[in-house]
């Protein structure tokens, strides 16, 4: 009991330096963002030759069968879905490692997490297919290894946002290039190791949305748990302690959910780097940096923006399609270096 009075206190320490923001507006960020992820759902339902009306939809959906609709429900549905869990968890991976390493700029695709979730959901795919059902679990550990080596390759008396960032980018470019390597070797590069390396979910099922919908669902729900703790972690370490907090123990509980969730995207969806980078960032300028109101809204934004990059993806270039990771990446390589170069003079980069 003493405990968890102590930890929120240290919440609440750590919430008096953060930058406000009134329920007023966090509540109406919600609710915009709500009303937008609605209507771009609507729009991301008729994307392509085939549309229908709201009301058809609804009618086919829900009170008599629609081959049109039928059609649409197995086709867009689940890529769709896939889309807004997926986006929601790269989001919340994102602000939670940026509350573990304390850095701006981690990010699970810039720090090396999804590259290394992604070769071993390529090695299991491609040499292991009987493993094919484990494939989310062992892209866990892949993500999982990723971390603990830039982690601790970047550790000499504490954590350089410079360090973590030149050693993330290092070890990305490695388990990059041994995914790419496996691809090769195989002499024939099977559709589904295309998929994960090209982050294409055009042909995705009911079936990855259950695997996504069920890891990706948990490792959400125990991001909600989290609130009061990465609070604290935005404190020193000296003050964390001071309050009560087992600071060790909190990075790496707040650390393996944010590798789980970044880990079973890139399972299922593929690498996508820089969605979170931008959303958290975000979600920071509309509902501060309170976590408690901070992770739900970057769960919604978060989806928001992949479901986004995903529509487009199948406009822009259409009848083509363009991966949702390449959107991404347009906008998010020079978001990064804005955000590198505004956090340089604070962190000495």
């Amino acid at each position: 009991m003493l405990r968890k009075q102590r930890a929120d206190g240290a919440a609440k320490v750590a919430r008096s330096g953060s930058a406000p923001a009134s329920m007023t507006r966090q509540v109406a960020a919600f609710v915009v963002t709500a009303a937008a992820l609605i209507a771009l759902f609507l729009v991301a339902v008729n994307t392509g030759s085939l549309q229908v009306s709201p009301s058809q939809l609804l009618s086919g959906l829900f009170v008599e069968y629609d081959d049109a609709v039928a059609t649409i429900y197995d086709l867009r549905f689940p890529r769709i879905f896939i889309a807004l869990v997926g986006g929601a968890a790269l989001a919340v991976s994102g602000v939670l490692l940026q509350a573990v390493v304390r850095n701006p700029l981690a990010d699970p695709g810039v720090i090396g997490v999804n590259a290394g979730a992604s070769f071993f959901a390529v090695v299991v795919t491609m040499l292991f297919p009987a493993l094919f059902y484990f494939t989310p679990l062992i892209a866990c550990a892949g993500g999982a290894i990723a971390f603990v080596l830039v982690y601790s390759l970047s550790w000499q008396g504490g954590l350089s946002p410079l360090r973590i960032i030149l050693v993330g980018v290092a070890v990305s470019a490695l388990f990059t290039g041994l995914s790419a390597a496996v691809g090769a070797a195989s002499g024939s590069v099977s559709s589904s190791v295309t998929a994960l390396l090209d982050a294409n979910i055009t042909m995705k099922t009911w079936s990855d949305f259950t695997s996504m919908a069920v890891y990706g669902g948990v490792g959400l729900v125990l991001s909600l748990l989290t609130c009061a703790r990465c609070d604290v972690l935005m404190l020193e370490d000296k003050t964390a302690r001071s309050l009560g907090v087992n600071v060790e123990l909190s990075r790496v509980v707040i650390s393996a959910i944010a590798v789980l969730l970044a880990s079973i995207t890139t399972a299922i969806v593929g690498p996508i780097s820089f969605l979170g980078l931008i959303a958290p960032h975000l979600a920071r300028l509309v509902v501060g940096t309170g976590h408690k109101a901070l992770i739900p809204y970057a769960m919604l934004l978060g989806a928001f923006l992949l479901l986004l990059a995903d529509t487009i993806g199948r406009t822009v270039i259409a009848p083509m399609e363009m991966s949702a990771a390449v959107c991404m990446s347009i906008v998010g390589g020079p978001a990064f270096i804005l955000l590198l170069l505004r956090a340089g003079g604070r962190y000495g980069i």
